[in-house]
């Protein structure tokens, strides 16, 4: 690295959370919910959005996948003809933070692990397609909210991923240059985050739906797990 890391930048779902097991069952409520009920129409709006309703089987990139409240209601909009675009991004808003708080699982000892990149001298941010107060939420949830120098969501001003909104309000917070930054996270919108504001290191982890194959070419390293961030970063000077 030309430039030491200093920060990192981590996405929540994914990466934080197993995405799965967070997820799946978050998308059937939110889906049910949007449909009023009207079970064939949620599995319609699941497919639409990116989860086959079928298979379980979720579509890497997708709104449902890698996408903001916003980009979900904007999917599902050609579906619910009475609805308009605010208040269905308030609803399936309102879902994702409340189904969230039932269903989220961590990626292995979230504690343990972000304890040792704190104590060896690393600035930590969150940057969630989610809303910042799910976020707040999983971190506060799991007992490592105050590892955290900053944590935003689509909704705090930043800008969405792929964006380099988020990364450039973490610089701003911590006073670091985005090439002392590594944006980690399980999806394409990350990296292609990452390589838009120039952050310094762009890492790919393998606990979202994108395959190896799928992230390989945007990012500098490919991560079974967060857990190996211990291994490959240092303690700070």
């Amino acid at each position: 690295m030309a430039t030491p890391i200093r920060g990192l930048l981590l996405d929540k779902d994914g990466t934080l959370l197993d995405f799965e097991a967070t997820w799946k069952p978050i998308n059937r409520q939110v889906a049910e919910v949007a449909a009023g009920g009207d079970g064939p129409l949620a599995r319609e709006l699941m497919r639409l959005g990116g989860h086959d309703p079928d298979s379980d089987r979720l579509l890497p990139g997708s709104p449902l996948v890698a996408g903001t409240a916003e980009d979900v209601a904007r999917a599902w909009l050609p579906l619910l003809p009475e609805q308009s675009l605010g208040p269905l991004t308030a609803l399936i808003d309102r879902v994702f933070t409340e189904a969230g708080a039932l269903s989220m699982a961590p990626v292995g000892d979230l504690p343990a692990i972000l304890g040792a990149l704190k104590a060896r001298g690393y600035r930590l941010g969150l940057a969630t397609s989610d809303n910042e107060a799910s976020a707040w939420m999983a971190l506060h949830r799991f007992e490592v909210a105050g590892h955290f120098d900053f944590v935003c969501g689509w909704d705090s001003g930043h800008g969405s991923k792929p964006g380099p909104g988020m990364v450039q309000a973490f610089c701003a917070a911590t006073g670091l240059s985005p090439a002392q930054v590594a944006v980690v996270g399980d999806s394409l919108h990350d990296l292609h985050m990452a390589h838009a504001a120039g952050a310094g290191l762009r890492i790919a982890v393998l606990t979202g739906p994108g395959t190896r194959q799928d992230l390989q070419d945007h990012a500098d390293l490919v991560l079974d797990d967060i857990h190996a961030l211990t291994d490959l970063l240092p303690p700070l000077e």
